[in-house]
């Protein structure tokens, strides 16, 4: 019998009387969502401010994001933070609450990418806005006043497949340096055959059928599954990679993949950091609502990771 915390029980007793996302279309699910009442924080942050713009991407589009200042003077490290929801669902509201946390905590500007979505935008397309807004946020870290030498790719669940994806075409491609990368029960595999997958499938939040749902729309082709952009995990070369803070839910389809992805960089000779979030269940660093106390234990883990 898996252990549940108060807040998780809490929350699966809502989310569980809810219909299945992998019964709905996008379009179904995201209306739903949108009709949700916006998370509020109990306590206001104390930011100098938050800015919203549109930032061209490599084929003439343009993505929202969202720009979290700190007090203070500055220049500030700079997160760049990726929204979860399966490449599918969410937008940079989804995150909003957290972001404001996380950029009062750790004292740096956060950019919160709204990176396009499947099945409108498949698979390579949230990847490329994904790496070309890190590239903005670099090139733009001066009138920012950022810290182009403190960059760190960060991410929860879909998010942190695409900040991993991020530092790894980085790597190939000989980039900017990243700094460090904070991944958040990421997507790192998508052959949904752990043991983790199989305990818990269903009634945990994010089931197994929601994570093929949401592969079946990011993907054109089954094939893609195998590609190290889309599973990290699959990846032949993971050297000279940033160093890394993994954090995984103990009651998540995706524990185990995300276990595997940090013993994976540890064994290609990367510095890894890695928790287990004990008694919790996938997306709570983002709802606000159930698990303050949680996010704020793991805002003092990622705040830790990035001081040293």
């Amino acid at each position: 019998m898996a252990y549940l915390s108060e807040s998780s029980r809490r929350y699966l007793k809502q989310v569980n009387r809810q219909q299945a996302i992998h019964t709905m279309t996008p379009n179904e699910v995201r209306s739903l969502r949108a009709n949700d009442r916006k998370i509020q924080l109990s306590t206001r942050t104390s930011l100098k401010e938050k800015v919203d713009k549109l930032i061209p991407m490599r084929d003439g589009e343009q993505i929202p994001i969202r720009i979290y200042t700190p007090n203070g003077n500055g220049p500030f490290p700079l997160i760049i933070y990726y929204h979860g929801g399966g490449w599918v669902l969410n937008d940079i509201d989804t995150c909003d609450a957290t972001c404001q946390l996380l950029a009062e905590r750790t004292k740096s500007i956060v950019i919160s990418v709204g990176y396009r979505l499947a099945p409108e935008y498949q698979f390579p397309i949230p990847v490329h806005d994904a790496y070309d807004a890190f590239l903005w946020a670099v090139d733009c870290s001066k009138e920012l006043n950022g810290l182009q030498s403190e960059v760190t790719v960060m991410g929860d669940s879909a998010g942190g497949n695409l900040a991993t994806v991020v530092a790894i075409l980085n790597n190939e491609l000989q980039g900017p340096a990243i700094t460090s990368q904070v991944l958040l029960y990421p997507v790192t595999d998508l052959n949904f055959s752990t043991d983790s997958y199989r305990q818990f499938s269903e009634g945990y939040g994010l089931q197994k059928k929601d994570m093929e749902w949401f592969a079946h729309f990011y993907l054109q082709e089954k094939e893609l599954r195998e590609h190290p952009y889309v599973a990290p995990l699959k990846a032949s070369n993971l050297n000279h990679l940033p160093k890394a803070c993994i954090v995984v839910a103990e009651n998540d389809v995706l524990r185990d993949e995300g276990t595997a992805y940090a013993q994976k960089l540890v064994k290609h000779g990367n510095h890894v950091e890695f928790h287990t979030a004990n008694g919790l269940v996938h997306s709570f660093f983002t709802k606000n609502d159930f698990f303050n106390k949680e996010i704020e234990e793991t805002l003092n883990i990622i705040h830790a990771f990035l001081e040293n």
